[in-house]
């Protein structure tokens, strides 16, 4: 309870700090809404009225998207926005702030700053959705869709624990800009369905990378052709990459030399 109270000060600053200056807060709005558009573009011109690729229609392969859209909110509103500031403070020395803290150090990290208006994302995400259910002319199931919402939480974990590997790699290499900056490029190869890819690069983004678990099986879940044993395996990697991401953590945190050393 007393984590959750901190996470509930940490998204009131966040709105607090946001909405300070509001035509930023709904430009910033509006230019997701923007950029989402852009991105069906591809997606549009790849497999709208032509034959399913790799057996995946356009409206099915939308629901990939709408994952794709949701988890980059995720990662743009929730996790990079504190997790990036953490190389400049370990660079600094100015992470003895945070460490003298009576709580958690990884907790107070991963939750220091929100990007509020991209829940935007979700919203648009939603929309996607519901657009691609319409032009199949059903619904998801309730089953179906029960499994999806447990799915995001390991596509949220597996998102995560890759940003915290990425970061505590900094108490090793000072600069990782650029690294951040790569994942963040790789990402974008998770609005396509991962069963189009073939050779080294399904390898890839199905283990290496795993971002086949966070939008290829969330949306084969929602659409109802999710297999029981790819879910369990897609729980148990995320379970495995939240594990060694914590563990990697606490050893960064163990080579950290302070400001006042």
């Amino acid at each position: 309870m007393r984590y959750l109270r901190l996470l509930a000060t940490q998204l009131r600053v966040s709105l607090a700090l946001g909405m300070q200056y509001r035509w930023d807060f709904v430009l910033g709005a509006v230019m997701t809404v923007v950029w989402t558009l852009v991105g069906l573009v591809p997606l549009h011109i790849a497999l709208a009225s032509r034959p399913p690729v790799g057996g995946w229609t356009y409206e099915r392969a939308l629901v990939v998207v709408g994952w794709f859209t949701l988890l980059k909110g995720v990662l743009e509103g929730a996790v990079n926005p504190s997790l990036i500031s953490v190389v400049d403070q370990i660079r600094k020395g100015t992470l003895d702030f945070t460490l003298l803290k009576p709580a958690d150090a990884q907790f107070l990290v991963s939750t220091a700053r929100f990007e509020v208006r991209k829940v935007v994302d979700a919203a648009a995400a939603a929309a996607i959705f519901a657009y691609a259910f319409t032009k199949m002319g059903r619904p998801p199931a309730p089953g179906d869709m029960a499994l999806s919402v447990a799915l995001l939480g390991t596509a949220t974990l597996v998102l995560y624990s890759i940003c915290i590997l990425v970061i505590s790699a900094a108490f090793w290499v000072v600069r990782l800009d650029n690294l951040a900056y790569l994942f963040n490029a790789l990402f974008d190869f998770a609005r396509w369905p991962v069963t189009l890819f073939k050779g080294f690069w399904r390898i890839t983004f199905t283990v290496v990378i795993p971002l086949a678990l966070m939008t290829t099986y969330p949306a084969e879940a929602m659409l109802g052709t999710l297999e029981g044993r790819t879910a369990v395996a897609a729980v148990l990697g995320a379970l495995a990459f939240g594990g060694v991401a914590r563990a990697v953590w606490k050893r960064a945190i163990g080579r950290y030399t302070s400001a006042s050393s």
